[in-house]
């Protein structure tokens, strides 16, 4: 790790790229991309998903890459900057990632009991002659009947979540995955208590993994019967369905969702970045190795796919499901076809476990910035390390986390997932895009990144700031606006719990409101003068260009500059060790 004019750097640019392929790349690539690729009309998809790919997911993240990068802080002290009005943002940013952090490690703890579980000869979701099967229980790979389950699928339901019938049924505690949601979050601890010195190292090896796994599930696959059936239902094109609108809205929230446009993890994660650090080119990086990762998923999934429906004679559409079975139903049935299938069982769900974490990580990272971008001095007077402060923080999520490893706990996540990764996160994009492209404007970004980069960013993506990704955010949050309510399977949420996803939809966009009235309240003037001052940048957020009488280096400008920002921004006396690094 090195400090920077105070403030802690990825050790090497390549670190950064790393941990936010590892962000950018999760669990959403291996099971909702190949779905809605199936839903959508197959290889069509790839047209519209590659288009909002140039079109909105690259140049939203080059935005907010090089806010993170520029300002030096995570998104709430960010925006703050950006546009005081709209200071919000940052931490609706915050309370988003929070409510995901609570949830979304339920995943890494089930992929750890089926990881657990894959270590014998003989798979437990193999037969049904197990004391959790059900008399509708089929060792076939697909449902024989309309009320015929397969022995994964009871696996998953009746061993893993001892589900209850529905929401109003909370049922008790399952004290195994009670227990391995400790082991998660003590392993999300391990990984990031040191901060980026820390992430930095673990991501050589959790972004890398999945790939080595994934080719090698590739390679196994396409030597199987009947892979080039499924390998060609997920390729071939149904151009029909480009007529339907959507399948557009589809493919933008997939790269919207999968990115992380509007998380703020990545805006974190890049102001530990070099001031000169080169912005496009881990823009290009994170979202083009995120894309090809979704598309050799749908390879992999796929041809695994087309050797079960040869087994089974029937077609790969009656196997496709969507959500977390996609993951933890389907392709375990798919293992019992395949030679030495615990072997490969360990593999995939190790893979999900990295997968998992990097996402995790990244969210966490998020909170643990901001707060010290906020709160360092108070903090760190209380919590004496920033261990300590790292251990609060997910000693706190994983209490919040216990609800989802109830037996009603597959419920509670789907809803929270719901109202969180598609409802709120829309409209926070949308108030994102506003408060960057429209208010504190794309002349002003465009001189961030000539400060940084020595160049200004091409006329396509100043027009895709300017113009496309606003449009297409507000469909986006049109199209949100006529969602259709949570469900589970057949399983419809009554409107008591709809009400409860939208107030936890509510729990992070509240923030935009609250914060643009306090910023009113708070700024002194006439109405005309509050409201030009709350749209316009701080003073501090813009630097004079440095001039050198003498040749220096390139790092050593960049360390200048950033100390001068640092001193401008945070408004405190300069000391005597910074005056003598101004002074030569």
């Amino acid at each position: 790790m090195e400090v920077e004019a105070g403030r802690p750097t990825w050790s090497r640019p390549v670190e950064f790229t790393l941990a936010g392929i590892g962000c950018a790349v999760g669990l959403g690539n291996i099971w909702r991309f190949p779905y809605l690729c199936y839903r959508s009309g197959g290889g069509a998809f790839l047209v519209p998903y590659l288009l909002m790919l140039v079109l909105l997911g690259i140049p939203l993240l080059y935005m907010e890459l090089t806010v993170g990068q520029y300002l030096r802080k995570g998104p709430v002290h960010a925006m703050a900057n950006v546009c005081p009005l709209l200071k919000g943002v940052g931490v609706a940013m915050v309370a988003i990632s929070f409510i995901m952090c609570t949830y979304y490690n339920v995943i890494i703890t089930w992929a750890l009991y089926y990881l657990f579980s894959s270590f014998q000869s003989q798979l437990p979701w193999q037969s049904c002659n197990n004391t959790w099967n059900r008399a509708n229980c089929t060792d076939r790979a697909t449902n024989t009947s309309t009320s015929a389950s397969t022995a994964s699928q009871q696996f998953f339901n009746y061993r893993v979540l001892e589900r209850t019938d529905g929401v109003e049924e909370p049922g008790s505690l399952r004290w195994e995955l009670f227990l391995l949601l400790l082991l998660a979050w003590i392993l999300v601890y391990l990984c990031i208590f040191k901060g980026v010195k820390s992430t930095g190292k673990v991501v050589y090896f959790t972004a890398l993994f999945p790939y080595v796994i994934l080719v090698a599930l590739l390679i196994n696959n396409v030597q199987l019967p009947g892979a080039a059936s499924g390998i060609q239902f997920f390729i071939v094109p149904e151009w029909e369905k480009l007529l339907s609108v959507e399948v557009w809205i589809n493919a933008a929230a997939q790269i919207f969702n999968s990115i992380g446009i509007g998380f703020g993890s990545l805006m974190a994660m890049a102001s530990y970045n070099n001031f000169s650090n080169s912005v496009l080119k881990d823009t290009l990086a994170i979202a083009i190795t995120n894309s090809m990762t979704s598309i050799l998923s749908g390879f992999v999934i796929f041809s695994a796919l087309g050797y079960m429906s040869y087994l089974q004679n029937i077609p790969v559409s009656e196997i496709a499901v969507d959500g977390p079975g996609l993951v933890f139903v389907v392709y375990p049935q798919a293992f019992l076809s395949m030679p030495v299938a615990p072997m490969w069982a360990v593999f995939f769900f190790f893979m999900l476990l990295c997968l998992g974490l990097d996402s995790q990580f990244a969210m966490v990272e998020v909170m643990i910035t901001s707060l010290l971008d906020g709160y360092s001095e108070p903090l760190l007077s209380f919590f004496r390390r920033n261990e300590l402060l790292v251990l609060a923080v997910c000693t706190g999520m994983f209490l919040l986390g216990i609800p989802h490893v109830m037996q009603v706990g597959i419920y509670v996540f789907q809803l929270m997932d719901h109202y969180t990764a598609i409802v709120s996160i829309m409209f926070l994009a949308f108030f994102e895009v506003v408060a960057i492209c429209w208010l504190y404007g794309v002349r002003r970004l465009t001189s961030n990144l000539e400060e940084m980069m020595g160049r200004k960013p091409g006329m396509f993506f100043r027009l895709c700031w300017m113009v496309i990704c606003p449009v297409l955010i507000v469909i986006l949050v049109f199209s949100v606006i006529q969602f259709k309510p949570a469900r589970y399977e057949n399983y419809v949420y009554p409107a008591w719990a709809q009400g409860i996803g939208w107030l936890i939809a509510m729990a992070s966009i509240i923030w935009i409101p609250l914060a643009a009235l306090h910023t009113l309240w708070v700024l002194p003037g006439s109405f005309s003068e509050v409201i030009r001052r709350s749209v316009s940048t701080r003073p501090s957020t813009f630097l004079p260009r440095l001039s050198f009488t003498q040749p220096i280096s390139k790092s050593l400008q960049s360390s200048v500059h950033s100390l001068l920002y640092e001193i401008h921004l945070n408004a405190k006396p300069v000391t005597h060790s910074q005056m003598i690094i101004l002074t030569f």
